[in-house]
């Protein structure tokens, strides 16, 4: 699969669709989830353009690795879903039933979750 700049990823990245931000740095954004699976459902993403988790780990660089996890840390602690959990979600492909073709993970919380959650 081909990276797709006209994305919907792609698009908050570049200014032309708003997001309701939590988190950024220079290779990562973060922002809630317009379609909530659960109370709190945050995405993180990675800046660069990759597709998903498999293009992300054969083409970055280990910083660019590296920010992307230290970051989603950093998201879950901003959201105060540490001591009580949460779930994190990665999709790869279309079997996967990834719906955006832009490396994203979910992070869901703020409740208990099923196991059909997301």
């Amino acid at each position: 699969m081909s990276y797709d700049a006209t994305n919907v990823f792609a698009k908050i990245l570049r200014g032309e669709i708003p997001c309701k931000k939590i988190y950024e740095n220079n290779d990562v954004l973060a922002f809630y989830d317009i379609n909530p699976k659960a109370k709190i459902h945050a995405l993180v993403i990675t800046k660069g353009m990759y597709t998903d988790f498999q293009d992300f780990m054969e083409h970055s660089s280990d910083k660019e690795i590296s920010d992307f996890f230290r970051s989603i840390l950093t998201v879950v602690n901003m959201l105060g879903l540490k001591e009580n959990g949460y779930r994190l979600v990665m999709n790869t492909g279309k079997n996967s039933g990834q719906e955006v073709p832009h490396l994203h993970a979910h992070i869901l919380g703020g409740e208990p979750l099923t196991t059909h959650t997301l």
